[in-house]
């Protein structure tokens, strides 16, 4: 949680517990496109609310992690809440996050499938290094350094970008991008009925 292991932590987190489903936005929205605000107000009833409700979106979308712009908020933080192919729960949120430098020797490229809730349905092969470290604070402003290998590394470099405006399928050729989004647009109202039902599923 938060980077430090703990004993237990609950199927459901508590902040989708407490939180409301709010709408996804979806690629050619314009908040999507630009960079996001800094987070300069800490330890608010509003950030804290605005939290709960990004991870049960993200629960009821069964994503694995949420940037506040894929809930149409300009604001500089994102979560997650992801099991990595080791079988390591990860949970946790983020503001004003900033990816580290890695030097090329320390990590490795690699080419994976990435999908995005605000892209609904396909995905697509990406390359991306199998090593991230992202630092930032958390919602009461004390620092935070989260390092994530393999497909939690995926996630915190995916959410990031989302903050600087960019989406997976701009590191995509341009005949890949049109090829996701015709996908896209076949898929979307399968995906967001089954978004729906898992909604009502959690009561929200």
């Amino acid at each position: 949680m938060q980077g430090e292991p703990v004993e237990h932590y609950p199927r459901l987190a508590p902040e989708a517990e407490r939180g409301e489903v709010r709408r996804i936005t979806v690629v050619g929205e314009e908040i999507l496109a630009r960079r996001c605000q800094e987070v300069t107000q800490f330890g608010t009833p509003e950030l804290s609310r605005l939290i709960d409700d990004m991870f049960a979106t993200n629960q009821a979308a069964d994503g694995a992690g949420l940037a506040a712009n894929q809930i149409g908020v300009d604001l500089q933080l994102f979560v997650w809440d992801i099991t990595d192919e080791w079988g390591v729960r990860h949970v946790g949120h983020i503001t004003n996050p900033v990816l580290d430098d890695i030097p090329a020797e320390d990590r490795e490229l690699v080419e994976e499938s990435e999908g995005c809730l605000s892209v609904p349905g396909p995905y697509r092969m990406v390359p991306r290094p199998d090593r991230a470290v992202v630092r930032g604070r958390d919602k009461d402003g004390k620092p935070l350094v989260i390092e994530g290998r393999g497909y939690f590394a995926r996630c915190l470099q995916h959410e990031t970008d989302h903050l600087h405006g960019h989406l997976y399928l701009d590191r995509l050729g341009r005949k890949e991008r049109k090829s996701a989004l015709g996908e896209m647009a076949a898929l979307k109202d399968e995906v967001f009925a089954r978004r729906a039902a898992r909604a009502q599923k959690l009561g929200k």
